[in-house]
């Protein structure tokens, strides 16, 4: 989770998605970094590629948006 991401150069789909997922559901190793949280929030880019994973909502908007992406929130 403290790994620095290089979200890329610029292109024509700034769109993001945001998610809940499930701590269980991830790799031990991120598991083991997730402080005891049970879920974090996901940013994915359209084909799936996940961008990043933060604790709350809120944080993956902000996230995204110095990032100049324009984040949704996927259900």
């Amino acid at each position: 989770m403290d790994v620095k991401y290089d979200f890329g150069p610029e292109d024509e789909n700034r769109i993001v998605y945001v998610r809940k997922v499930a701590v269980k559901d991830l790799p031990a190793d991120v598991q083991a970094q997730a402080g005891g949280l049970e879920s974090l929030y996901g940013v994915y880019r359209a084909d799936g590629e996940q961008l990043a994973l933060v604790p709350n909502r809120a944080l993956a908007f902000v996230l995204a948006r110095q990032n100049d992406l324009a984040p949704v929130t996927v259900h």
